[in-house]
């Protein structure tokens, strides 16, 4: 059965989270593709400035990054007091 949110993530405990993102089917994320002959290799800047983007819409800073062949990490903090000074329209948004 779900869980909410709330329920999972304790920020009392840890404002730390590991994430990660895997590409299926031997699916190429970053680097060159050996089956198919392709270089991926600008995705990865996509992905660094996607990001950075996204860490400054929301209240999370990136303490760390790896984008991988088929993969990445994301160590994210959660920043409690940047969120707790949000506006109620700029939480619906």
């Amino acid at each position: 059965m779900a869980q909410a949110r709330r329920s999972l993530i304790d920020l009392d405990s840890t404002p730390y989270y590991h994430c990660i993102s895997r590409c299926v089917r031997r699916a190429f994320l970053a680097g060159f593709d050996k089956y198919s002959g392709q270089n991926f290799e600008h995705r990865r800047a996509w992905l660094v400035e996607r990001f950075k983007l996204l860490s400054q819409v929301f209240a999370i800073d990136i303490a760390a990054y790896a984008v991988m062949s088929n993969h990445y990490h994301l160590v994210l903090r959660v920043d409690r007091d940047r969120a707790s000074n949000w506006s109620k329209d700029e939480e619906k948004n």
